[in-house]
Order: structure tokens, then sequence, then C-alpha cells
């Protein structure tokens, strides 16, 4: 199916009308879709899979059903996990890759691309804003006037603080951690921490991932398996304690969860 000029330009992050009757249906297909997620209840990870699949109008086949509802949940056991609630303005520009947790109350303002890679976690109370307004009130107008947007990308293995915002345009590097409540308004290298607002870079992440510190191409966990992650955010920048080493990380989590 051809796409419209109009929907072209917002795709493009240039100029383009949002209140017209294309792009109206289409928030209000998504509108929708998100509803039904929200309020499914308990349904079986299949389902939730294929309700998350409505919203992004992912098409990709569900595999065939398992013999028991243990084995069929390990089907998906890949899925992206997102909690109930969540707003997404289209969900078509909306990616999450392998092993991605998403806590409730997210919202993606998906004007533009939004791609949050495998194995990040995000807290409660994220904001993806895509989307953003012309400066001059005289072409902005309200409902009348044009509005842009400009892509966001997430890298792999990240993990995103409760009640974070992240801003049109902005990239964050692999393996980077944003601290709670801050507002990223610029491009966050790999492997650092970020905290405030606006955001800014509070420490390096010492790890074996890092190539430029392990001198080596990371291998990926025995059994790909995700280390580190439960490790409470303030230990992670407290800047009087610092993680030195994967060891480190894997120490303090094991003192901390017996």
């Amino acid at each position: 199916m051809a796409v419209s000029e109009n929907k072209q330009k917002m795709l493009n992050g240039e100029l383009y009308y949002a209140f017209t009757p294309e792009l109206n249906a289409a928030r209000a297909r998504c509108k929708h879709a998100c509803a039904r997620y929200n309020n499914a209840g308990e349904v079986s990870r299949r389902r939730l899979v294929e309700l998350w699949r409505d919203i992004t109008q992912d098409e990709t086949p569900l595999p065939p059903q398992a013999s028991t509802p243990e084995e069929d949940d390990k089907l998906f056991k890949d899925d992206p996990w997102v909690e109930p609630s969540v707003k997404l303005d289209y969900g078509f520009n909306v990616s999450l890759g392998k092993n991605v947790f998403v806590n409730f109350n997210s919202v993606f303002l998906d004007t533009c691309r939004i791609t949050i890679g495998s194995r990040t976690l995000v807290g409660p109370n994220v904001s993806f804003f895509a989307a953003t307004h012309p400066l001059d009130p005289v072409v902005r107008k309200g409902t009348a006037g044009p509005e842009a947007g400009k892509e966001i990308h997430v890298g792999e293995d990240c993990w995103i603080g409760g009640n974070v915002v992240i801003l049109p345009g902005v990239s964050i590097g692999k393996g980077s951690v944003v601290g709670a409540g801050s507002v990223v308004t610029r491009d966050v290298p790999a492997f650092t921490v970020v905290v405030g607002n606006p955001a800014k870079i509070l420490k390096k992440i010492e790890t074996a991932m890092d190539p430029a510190q392990s001198g080596s191409e990371w291998k990926g966990w025995p059994g790909d398996h995700t280390e580190g992650a439960e490790v409470p955010m303030a230990a992670m920048v407290e800047e009087d304690e610092g993680i030195q080493t994967q060891e480190d990380v894997r120490q303090r989590a094991t003192t901390q969860h017996g």
C-alpha cells in the first residue's frame, strides 16, 4: 500500500500535519489496540504477545501451540515483556529487541522510529518522545499547524531508570545506564552512566563487554545469562564506591540478594 506524502514526511522527520483523516485513524487504531492490551487481565503469555504485536502491527506468525501452558510460555521467552499500562501514538514505529523489559506506565510518542535493543531494562513511567513541534508559534498554531519528529534509539543491554524522559533525536549507546528521573536531551555514549536534568555523564562503566577496556570482542554470557542487572541503580551511580569489574558486580549482587 502506497504511503501518502504527508505520512512519508512524518516518517522522515520532516514537517507534516498530524490531524489528517489518515493519521487520525492510525492513532485511533493504536489507541484501541493499547486499550485491549491494557485491559487484557489474566491471559496467557501467548495472548499478551499477540496483543502487543497487534499494537505494533507486527505480522510475524505466532508459533504453533505447545502441548502444555508451561511449554507454550517458553516459546515466547525471547519476546519483549511490556507491563500494562502502556500508551503509543502509532505503534508501527516502535521496535523492541529480544528480552527487553518495559515496566508499567510507559509512553511512546512514535511519530518517528523508536528502537530499544535486546536485553535492555526500562523502569516505570518512562517516556520516549520522538515527536516535536516548531518553536515559532506563528508556524506551530495548535492543531492546525505542522509538527515533526526525530528518531530515538536505545542500544542493547541498557538500563533506563524510572521516570526518565528521552527527548527527540537521542541515541543511547550500548550498555549504558540512565539514572532515575533524568531527562536525556543529547546522545549518550556506550557504557556510561548519565543522571540529571539535563542528563550528564557521571561515570564510565567498567565492563568486559566494552572492547576498548577488555581488548577483545564480547562473546556473551555462558548460557546467554545476563548478570548484574539486579544491582540497585543507586549503588551503580554512587561515586565514592564505584564498580570496578564484572566480578565486583557479581559480588555486589550476591551480597545484596543472598
